[in-house]
């Protein structure tokens, strides 16, 4: 580092993405990507026209975009925030809503602790109970910024549309943010209650049900003025924040959702089968509502394990935080890879 960086920035921990090692080909289960491939109405949606339009600033309002998804979730386009990934609209709320102190569990998404660093924030972490489970008490009558993922990563677990909503009653003079970058394989959505409550803000991406990672889209649900907010410090720091294709690429998506949905319940088959495999095999699952597992065996290490699939060429997600360093986190794959997954699991079990 410099001798001319921020002395905060200087000390903070970055976050670090999964792996994305180049020497052989794995079967990439560490970083909850889509096994199937963007539709065929976003796959043939370029064309030349689109292309030669690059010369042009991209739409800073993304009206197309923000219609579509209105029309697909049933609010209006004012309720709509589009941005270039969903950890950009975390990165925002953590910004805007933070000074007052942020609060989220000590088992949950890597970015949340990041951002309250970058921003050099007042932090509470909130531990999750033994089992995993969110203590729910304490997010309760915090008023500053509560951060949720919902489903849980990296634990898949859930909490119910009740318990949210005692959150963000008990919370009335602060943001509470709900991620639900995982929703779509079988969580609950706060959607419906954006229009209860001018304090929730519901936080989406296309990178894990719409198999759009690599085009960094997400986009949030919530009250317009909370909506203006983060449009504010969009237009403050990068009004073309999502670019001409991505937009593009996204609203042909919205039009192709029935393939996606098919996708989603073929994850969640998929998810099943893995978690009856592991358990088989004495492993203990916990009951995900996402497109992965945490898993952990009584006969091998957590890291132990990660470290011998990778020499197969599977590839998944191993934590070096304590309280979870004896779990895996694997993502769900189409049929072939998880069955190619359990294979070597068993062939590692039986070394």
């Amino acid at each position: 580092m410099s001798n001319f960086l921020n002395e905060n920035i200087n000390k903070m921990q970055a976050y670090v993405p999964g792996e994305q090692p180049q020497d052989k080909a794995y079967i990439k289960l560490n970083t909850n990507e889509s096994p199937f491939p963007p539709s065929s109405g976003v796959v043939n949606g370029l064309t030349e026209k689109n292309l030669q339009s690059l010369r042009l600033y991209c739409d800073p309002q993304c009206k197309v975009l923000k219609n579509k998804l209105a029309n697909l979730y049933g609010v209006s386009d004012k309720n709509v925030f589009v941005s270039n990934g969903s950890d950009e609209i975390l990165n925002f709320a953590f910004m805007a809503y933070g000074n007052k102190g942020v609060y989220f569990a000590d088992v949950t998404y890597g970015f949340y602790s990041v951002f309250a660093e970058l921003y050099n924030l007042p932090t509470t972490v909130i531990p999750l109970k033994e089992d995993f489970t969110l203590n729910l008490a304490g997010f309760y009558g915090r008023n500053g910024l509560v951060v949720i993922a919902n489903p849980n990563a990296p634990t898949g677990l859930e909490i119910s549309l009740n318990e949210i909503e005692e959150i963000i009653k008990s919370n009335p003079n602060g943001v509470v943010v709900i991620d639900e970058a995982y929703v779509d394989f079988g969580g609950t959505s706060a959607l419906p209650l954006i229009d209860k409550y001018d304090n929730l803000l519901v936080v989406r991406t296309y990178s894990k049900s719409r198999s759009m990672a690599g085009a960094r889209l997400g986009y949030a649900f919530a009250n317009q003025k909370l909506i203006q907010d983060l449009e504010k410090i969009k237009y403050s720091t990068n009004p073309y924040n999502v670019n001409s294709l991505t937009q593009l690429l996204g609203s042909l998506a919205v039009d192709d959702q029935k393939y996606y949905e098919d996708n989603c319940r073929k994850i969640i088959k998929n998810r099943l089968f893995t978690k009856n495999e592991l358990e088989k095999l004495g492993f203990k699952v916990l009951d995900s509502k996402a497109n992965f597992l945490f898993a952990k065996s009584e006969k091998i290490t957590g890291e132990k394990l990660y470290l011998s699939l990778k020499d197969k060429g599977v590839l998944v997600r191993h934590f070096n935080k304590q309280r979870i360093a004896d779990y895996i986190r694997i993502t769900i794959g189409d049929e072939k890879q998880m069955q190619t997954f359990i294979e070597k699991v068993k062939e590692i079990l039986g070394e």
